[in-house]
């Protein structure tokens, strides 16, 4: 199905691309994404630090 979307997607001119991808911004800034949001910006803020996991570690923690 999203391979369908994007076709549409692809047929539109740049203005009406403009006018979908403004009102998709507003529906990730809506409450129910903000969340969602926040904690991409903590992880990439964590990302930018050094502060991951190494692949080791998950086991490690996982007691596997």
């Amino acid at each position: 199905m999203a391979d369908v979307k994007m076709e549409v997607l692809e047929k539109l001119d740049r203005e009406d691309r403009e006018k979908v991808a403004y009102f998709v911004t507003l529906l990730v800034n809506q409450a129910k994404y903000r969340s969602l949001k926040e904690e991409i910006e903590k992880r990439r803020r964590e990302v930018e630090r050094g502060e991951v996991l190494e692949h080791e570690e998950i086991w490690k923690q996982l007691n596997v």
